[in-house]
């Protein structure tokens, strides 16, 4: 995904893009892969896993190609949201395998492989497309994922042995919940391209941008109805929601999810924009965060393979983690190393934990049946906190940039000051190198302020996710492994299980409120006796 943030300027030229077509290329993967994550899930527990990733690798390659050859933007934009759709089935599918085939005690170390992984490639991936870029061509960006992603398929065929079902197509097709399908989509993309559009096609307060973001939440509030009172096979049944301790655990993976972005997207910008370095060595940079955060997310892995115990991590990943950020407030508009790789170091210290540890939170309190909704509900939730992350920062970046507006325009005239203020680093870095360094300081004094206002509000949404950590109930996670089963006969058999789990709860809080009725009338009972 990352690979491109240094290739786009370059695409941009090449094809005559649009600011707005700039900003498409760059977040319609993300869109793709938020939408329909729900989906993947659904029908893996239909069809099983294996069938359903092998066709997800097929569509990430299939889209890799249109975008290599793409002859203008709009193709390319239409191939990255394919890729999008593809990949997000790739990661989501991983990570329900590693579910269905380890015990909840050995899934911490490959949860945590994935997370290194992430981490690593979301840093490499900017230098790795710089340098195509700038040796070959940005096309190159795209053919690499066909050998790496024909291995993984070759892999896939003929090594991953697990459960399959042999459903037929048309009987499969009508279990799928088609209502909540499309109403969740229609709604994650609306509120994803409110989002979007604000303050880059349309003002924020445009009538095309609120009416986005509310129909959007507005539309997946009917989501959520469906999947409560109609849906039969439900995409993301609610019943996961019924623990409250499943709650917390999705709020600390959103808070979590947008710190970790926040650090991939922002860093990279004021290293480019501040201390004026390159887009490759803006990624280079970053790499004390990369490498401490993968570390210790693997060595993480490992401690809670041995003692079975995740809720400890969570909380001091959270602490550890906001503290980071918010030692980010304190960087300064020139390059002090001792800040830029201690506090990056501190901060990976604190992201690492979070990897793994929520989505095994929130497997150890549902049976083995729903492995793969909630891992979904996990993913999608991540995917709507990180493009949401990244819109929010930008706001609050660009509303403390456009404070200064006046004096930049007192300083530098109009046309100079609207560059400076615009969202594309490579032509602010053009203009401050032809200004003199008392009028560069000055721009970079406000650069900087931004960012310190950027990272405040980074840090507030992590200091809400050690509150939310603290309600997170512990249970440790089971040594043995229990077989999931996929198809339709399982699906029914999930289903009866959550309509006897209502059930049950509906009896228990009967019984609570009976006996306290009951209790009442004792007291006064005894009273008037008395």
């Amino acid at each position: 995904m990352s690979i491109i943030a240094t290739a786009l300027p370059t695409i941009a030229r090449q094809f005559n893009a649009s600011e707005s077509g700039y900003s498409w290329m760059a977040s319609s993967y993300l869109l793709g892969n938020a939408a329909v994550i729900p989906l993947w899930g659904k029908l893996s527990d239909i069809w099983g896993r294996k069938p359903i990733i092998v066709c997800a690798n097929v569509l990430f390659l299939l889209s890799s190609v249109m975008c290599a050859l793409a002859p203008n933007t709009a193709t390319l934009i239409a191939g990255r949201a394919i890729q999008g759709i593809g990949g997000g089935g790739l990661v989501l599918l991983g990570q329900i395998c590693v579910g269905d085939l380890f015990s909840q005690r050995y899934r911490p170390i490959y949860y945590a492989i994935f997370g290194m992984t992430w981490a690593i490639a979301g840093s490499l991936g900017p230098v790795v497309g710089g340098i195509f870029t700038e040796k070959v061509s940005w096309r190159w960006c795209f053919y690499i994922n066909l050998p790496f992603g024909g291995v993984a398929l070759a892999t896939l065929l003929i090594w991953l042995k697990i459960d399959t079902p042999k459903t037929p197509l048309i009987a499969g097709l009508r279990t799928i919940d088609w209502l909540g399908t499309i109403v969740v989509i229609g709604g994650t993309l609306m509120l994803l391209f409110g989002l979007e559009f604000g303050g880059v096609s349309f003002p924020w307060k445009s009538p095309t941008v609120i009416c986005l973001i509310i129909f959007g939440a507005v539309t997946l509030g009917i989501f959520v109805f469906i999947e409560r009172k109609i849906a039969k096979y439900p995409i993301l049944p609610m019943a996961l929601f019924a623990d409250s301790s499943n709650i917390f655990t999705l709020l600390v993976n959103w808070s979590h999810a947008s710190n970790f972005i926040a650090g991939s997207f922002f860093l990279p910008l004021y290293f480019q924009t501040v201390l004026g370095t390159s887009p490759i060595m803006s990624g280079v940079y970053v790499l004390p965060q990369v490498v401490s955060l993968s570390l210790v997310s693997f060595i993480i892995g490992f401690a809670i393979r041995k003692t079975g115990t995740y809720v400890e991590y969570i909380k001091l990943g959270m602490l550890v983690m906001t503290l980071g950020t918010g030692l980010y407030i304190d960087f300064k508009p020139y390059t002090s190393w001792p800040r830029l790789i201690i506090y990056q170091i501190i901060t990976g210290i604190g992201i690492g934990p979070n990897f793994q540890s929520p989505l095994l939170a929130l497997q150890s309190r549902i049976p083995q049946s729903e492995v793969a909704t909630a891992t979904s509900t996990h993913s999608f939730t991540r995917q709507l906190s990180t493009a949401s992350s990244v819109v929010l920062g930008g706001v609050v970046y660009q509303n403390v940039l456009k404070q200064s507006t006046s004096k930049l325009i007192a300083t530098f005239g109009p046309e100079l000051t609207e560059i400076l203020l615009s969202s594309f680093a490579g032509s602010r870095a053009e203009s401050l190198a032809a200004l003199t360094q008392t009028q560069r300081d000055i721009v970079l004094d406000i650069y900087n302020v931004a960012f310190s206002r950027l990272w405040i509000f980074y840090t507030v949404i992590g200091a809400l996710g050690c509150v939310f950590s603290l309600f997170i109930r512990k249970k440790e996670l089971r040594q043995d492994h229990e077989v999931t089963k996929t198809g339709l006969e399982a699906q029914e058999d999930a289903r009866q299980a959550r309509i006897a789990a209502k059930r049950e709860r509906k009896e228990k809080k009967l019984q609570e409120k009976e006996g306290s009725g009951s209790g009442s009338g004792n007291g006064n009972g005894v009273m008037e006796t008395v």
